[in-house]
């Protein structure tokens, strides 16, 4: 399972990082960063919830 942004949709909201802190945060200037591009399938629940979560639908999850 691979975590994709898209960025130009992103407006760093963080409800992302309460959902899953291990997988995103905010930098020092409040822009979204991917901790974790590739994370265990037992953050799999936190992060579908991350994705229906993102009010500009900017996450995604992959299955490679």
């Amino acid at each position: 399972m691979r975590v994709v942004v898209d960025f130009k949709l992103c407006e760093s909201n963080a409800l992302c990082v309460g959902i899953a802190p291990s997988v995103f945060e905010l930098d020092d200037n409040d822009y979204l960063v991917i901790l974790d591009e590739e994370p265990g399938e037992d953050l799999r629940a936190d992060l579908k919830a991350a994705v229906a979560a993102c009010p500009k639908q900017a996450i995604s999850l992959a299955d490679d």
